[in-house]
């Protein structure tokens, strides 16, 4: 997979690519990404990259030239044309099944803003808006770093483990239960007995069920989009009547 990341910051990327599973996707020829500063296609020879609003307010917006003109680039570079990829809090929002969907494309750029937005000429230029979550940040950078970090996750061969991020939280539309490790105790909490006894059928049993636990606790939402079977509905059954819910509150 390529990805191009388009951004007036191309710096900031250097860190979280030479890290990690990153960086190791990278060494494997998995995955190759490339910084375009967006500023080398400046209009004029001041490096100007936004303006003023029309109509007044606040800040600067992006210009369009830019933009159309380093997608452009990309498309001659790459030598096909990317799906593009706007950041954008006014964009869909950015999930476990985006991430797959992104993964499952050979050619990506993402285009990270600045300022006070794009002008919304940019949107024309692209063919996907993403956003992280309900909030605004500074810049598009940090929204592009988890676009990318996520996707990259299910590029087979990139993770150790190709279950790994299949039992990650949101994989299946549940958070992750509980995790242990050694010691079995410290200061006075146990590892459950049943993570220590071998059983696998039983782990299985206790992690699904546990899953459903946390979820229903933190995250009700997800529960009532989640996909269950018939196992999982026993279980979550069990775990109503422990928690002393009413099933009836949850649908």
């Amino acid at each position: 997979m390529k990805v191009y990341i388009l951004t007036l910051f191309p710096e900031v990327f250097g860190p979280i690519l030479q890290s990690s599973i990153l960086k190791r996707a990278a060494e494997a020829g998995l995955l190759k990404v490339k910084t375009v500063n967006i500023r080398d296609f400046a209009v004029d020879d001041h490096g100007t990259v936004d303006d003023y609003p029309y109509g007044g307010g606040p800040g600067m917006v992006l210009k369009p030239e830019p933009i159309y003109d380093a997608l452009r680039w990309v498309e001659q570079d790459a030598g096909t044309r990317p799906y593009a990829a706007l950041m954008t809090p006014q964009g869909r929002k950015f999930t476990t099944g985006v991430a797959r969907e992104l993964a499952e494309r050979d050619l990506v750029a993402l285009v990270a803003g600045h300022y006070e937005g794009f002008d919304e000429r940019v949107r024309s230029f692209v063919d996907d808006e993403i956003s992280i979550g309900d909030f605004v940040l500074t810049g598009g950078e940090i929204a592009a770093m988890a676009v990318l970090d996520a996707t990259a996750r299910f590029l087979p061969g990139v993770l150790g483990d190709e279950s790994s991020a299949e039992s990650d939280s949101f994989s299946d539309g549940l958070l992750e239960g509980p995790q242990y490790t050694r010691p079995p105790v410290f200061m006075g909490m146990e590892v459950p007995l049943v993570l220590r006894q071998g059983d696998r059928a039983a782990i299985v049993r206790w992690r699904r069920k546990e899953s459903l636990r946390r979820t229903l606790r933190r995250r009700k939402d997800l529960l009532r989009e989640a996909v269950l079977t018939y196992e999982d509905r026993r279980l979550l059954a069990e775990v109503l009547r422990e928690e002393g819910i009413d099933g009836k509150d949850l649908w």
